[in-house]
Order: structure tokens, then sequence, then C-alpha cells
């Protein structure tokens, strides 16, 4: 197993943020099964204020790449994600369409 730890902003409004939170109680069924056929086993999204934090859990064989190319290839996921970008900000320093941003590991416990 392989974990992951992503992070994001949403556009700093209430109203905004309460929508994006309820697509998310919600998410649709298309997008559930292209994350599980991707090889991620796991995932949760934490917000404070208006930035996410997301944790993921994948097969070792996943690939953020590959995860890429099938989302591109896939007309639902891209509604969905064009969707999201009503809600989504990306931060500082993200290239040019990026979202989320893979967060370095800076310690563990044991």
């Amino acid at each position: 197993m392989k974990k992951y730890c992503l992070a994001l902003d949403l556009v700093d409004d209430k109203q905004l943020i309460a929508e994006y939170e309820e697509y998310h109680k919600q998410v649709w069924p298309e997008i559930k099964v292209s994350i599980i056929n991707s090889g991620i086993t796991q995932m949760e999204i934490y917000r404070t204020g208006n930035r996410l934090f997301m944790i993921m859990e994948t097969e070792e064989t996943f690939s953020f790449k590959e995860k890429t190319r099938a989302d591109a290839a896939n007309p639902k996921v891209q509604e969905w994600e064009n969707l999201m970008w009503n809600y989504q900000q990306a931060l500082p320093g993200a290239k040019p369409g990026e979202k989320w941003i893979i967060m370095n590991k800076i310690f563990t416990l044991q």
C-alpha cells in the first residue's frame, strides 16, 4: 500500500464551500468507479477554512500518470472536474491547470 497526502484550496466563499461539500456527500457513482478502478483503495478529504487535504491509500501499482490519462478519456470525470473548478482554486505555485498538489511528508512518529 502507498499513501499520499494532497492539498487544494477552495474559493473562499461560504456559499460555494457549502455547495462543494454537498456535492461530496453524493459523489456521482461514475466518479467513485473511476477512483476505485485507478487503484485507489481509500480516500478521505478534510477541510479547514478554504483549504482541503486529501489522504489517499493506493495499491502498489497506482500511477498518477495513468490516473490522469484515464480521467482525460472519461467524459463523466471531465464533467465532474469542470464542475468542481467552479469551487476550487489552485494553490500558490501550482502549474496552470494543476489542482491537487502532492504534499511532502516531513515527520513520522515511529
